[in-house]
């Protein structure tokens, strides 16, 4: 903690060189409310006035509820108050003509830097999380017939794309192109690297003897464990065949998020996990090949949605939604109206959808939700649900149908990533509230339409600026065995470095140096090292190869031991993707995530 203070002061320092603005008392102001409330001023208190700060920024100016826990003089706080008055007019509250930019980025780069930082919430916090993953559940409506009656007019549409005619514009394409794949035998399952609710790992998910009999309508046992046809008999594997009450739940953890939350995660059985992973690179192919939906959503790339957040903040045409808790209140509903004329490519889905979860605190519940993140299909799934109530809403507001050349007119209007949204500013409104018709949440203080200020997938932008802040993730190290922390910490050095902030990666350097070699390096480079403008110092050539070296660390993983032989074997050759071999000369000794990572010291290439 002491080192977290030290690097504050001097990343105030270096914000205050930049905007001509003495910081010596906003850091003597931060130790003193440290003092007092812990590591939980930094977390959660400064995030909380850093995303009020980014409200008053969308708002055009700081209205009375905004910063009501700081000391005001006139109408803005006086905590990086020198900062703020190169942004809102003291006397009324309002944005500038011309507001600093540097001084933006610098109250947001103090407020949220800490907000992220992986730290394990405590057990009152955790288990209020699981009561609020029931309680979101127990919420979910039955059916768009019970979701919030204020909308239901004769003017609203109550009833979403009666006759599926919008969803089919957009859909039709890519559910026949994976109706197709399944109709033939084509949908290759695949196990993902991740826990599983069984508790198999690694190479032993090969060797999986479970699989519920509903799954077994659709994907047949025979065809889906086994590298061949062939009786369970004949290989002496004993298939456990589990009734629709017997089956295993979904295994509902907590994982670091932040101080603050944490992360609920719901971990899938194998088998299920499994058959979810053949079908969501079945839809993500076919979202490839479709040339029109391809111009709204992706599942890989979050480059498109950054690039129209960018072009929002400069024009003010484009707005950017965000939805809280957006993956556990995408309703099984929801998913059942988008593939309501494709009922056998419903089926499938449902095949491999887990109905109950094992909630700590709370026994089995039985879900109404699709499913919790977790599932390989929530992700795909819940993007195109939205995708459809965004077109609806439109439709709905323009007052006739959207033929697809309507459709194809807002590509580069309308983009979605999960659950970042990004729509033009004039149906904004329109869509937040479908949105929440449809029983899901908008997150109003991280969604923007007004003002200069906009984000969306992990990029925020003030009036074409990027004002992209730089996080801290993991605690500063204090000794060579906190290994995670050193790399994150590297990490955060080289950020630091490319924004200029001197005095930091001057403090950070100090830090890691006294802890492992520290060489300049490229950023290419496999070594924790620091990128720097001074040349590389080469300390010895190669003895064969002749390529510079220098003496510094490289974080190794040695893979758990997980073996593997027999028909398990062979599963896993003809579940590979590809010609091309892929699997480790060890692969069927040692597989799975590494329990550990260690750091290895010697003499490696800086380039």
């Amino acid at each position: 903690m002491k080192n977290l203070m030290l690097f504050l002061r001097e990343v105030l320092y270096d914000l205050g060189d930049w905007c001509s603005v003495s910081t010596s008392l906003d850091y003597k102001y931060i130790q003193a409310r440290v003092d007092t409330e812990g590591i939980e001023f930094l977390t959660i208190t400064l995030p909380t006035y850093g995303k009020e700060f980014e409200r008053a920024l969308a708002d055009e100016g700081i209205h009375s509820l905004l910063f009501k826990s700081f000391k005001k003089r006139g109408k803005v706080p006086v905590f990086l108050g020198g900062f703020m008055d190169g942004v809102f007019d003291r006397s009324t509250g309002t944005l500038l003509e011309s507001p600093d930019k540097a001084s933006i980025q610098a109250i947001r780069q103090i407020t949220l830097m800490f907000a992220k930082i992986e730290l394990p919430s405590s057990e009152e916090r955790v288990a209020a999380a699981f009561a609020k993953y029931v309680e979101i559940d127990q919420e979910i409506p039955a059916s768009l017939r019970d979701t919030d009656r204020r909308f239901h007019s004769e003017i609203m549409f109550p009833d979403w794309d009666p006759t599926g005619q919008l969803t089919g514009r957009l859909y039709a394409g890519i559910f026949t192109n994976v109706s197709s794949k399944l109709y033939n035998g084509e949908i290759l399952p695949k196990h993902g690297p991740g826990a599983t609710a069984d508790k198999l790992r690694a190479n032993a998910k090969y060797m999986q003897t479970e699989w519920p009999v509903r799954l077994n309508e659709i994907f047949e046992f025979g065809l889906y464990l086994y590298p061949y046809w062939v009786s369970p008999e004949a290989i002496d594997v004993q298939v456990n065949f589990l009734e629709p009450g017997a089956e295993r739940p979904v295994r509902v953890i907590a994982v670091p998020k932040t101080n603050a939350t944490p992360r609920i995660i719901a971990v899938e059985p194998t088998c299920m996990q499994y058959v979810q992973q053949g079908l969501l690179e079945a839809f993500v192919n076919a979202i490839s090949e479709d040339k029109l939906l391809r111009k709204f959503v992706s599942f890989e790339d979050q480059a498109p949605n950054q690039r129209l957040a960018l072009k929002g903040s400069l024009d003010g045409s484009l707005a950017t939604l965000d939805l809280s808790e957006a993956s556990d209140r995408v309703a099984l509903w929801h998913v059942e109206s988008l593939f309501r004329n494709f009922p056998s490519l419903f089926e499938a889905i449902m095949a491999c959808r887990s109905t109950t979860a094992d909630v700590p605190g709370h026994g089995i519940i039985s879900l109404r939700k699709f499913a919790s993140m977790g599932s390989a299909l929530t992700f795909p799934l819940e993007t195109m649900v939205f995708l459809n109530i965004v077109f609806e809403a439109i439709e709905r507001e323009r007052g006739v149908p959207l033929t697809r050349k309507d459709i194809m007119s807002f590509a580069g209007k309308v983009r979605i990533y999960g659950d970042d949204i990004i729509v033009p500013t004039e149906y904004a409104e329109a869509v937040a509230r479908r949105l929440e018709l449809f029983g899901l949440k908008v997150n109003w203080n991280k969604s923007f339409w007004t003002g200069s200020f906009r984000e969306s997938c992990g990029k925020e932008y003030f009036a074409g600026t990027d004002v992209t802040i730089t996080r801290i993730r993991r605690m500063l190290p204090t000794r060579q065995s906190h290994v995670q922390e050193i790399i994150s910490t590297v990490s955060l050095r080289n950020q630091l470095f490319k924004r200029g902030l001197v005095r930091s990666v001057e403090f950070l350097d100090k830090l890691v140096s006294g802890l492992i070699p520290f060489p300049v390096v490229e950023e290419d480079s496999p070594i924790l090292g620091r990128l720097s403008y001074e040349p590389i110092k080469v300390e010895k050539m190669h003895g064969t190869l002749h390529i510079p070296l220098v003496w510094g660390c490289v974080p190794t993983a040695k893979l758990p031991i997980s073996q593997l032989e027999g028909w398990g074997a062979l599963m896993k050759f003809f579940l590979k993707r590809g010609d091309l071999p892929v699997f480790s000369r060890e692969h069927l000794v040692r597989a799975g995530r590494p329990v550990a990572i260690t750091l290895r010291t010697g003499w490696f290439s800086p380039k």
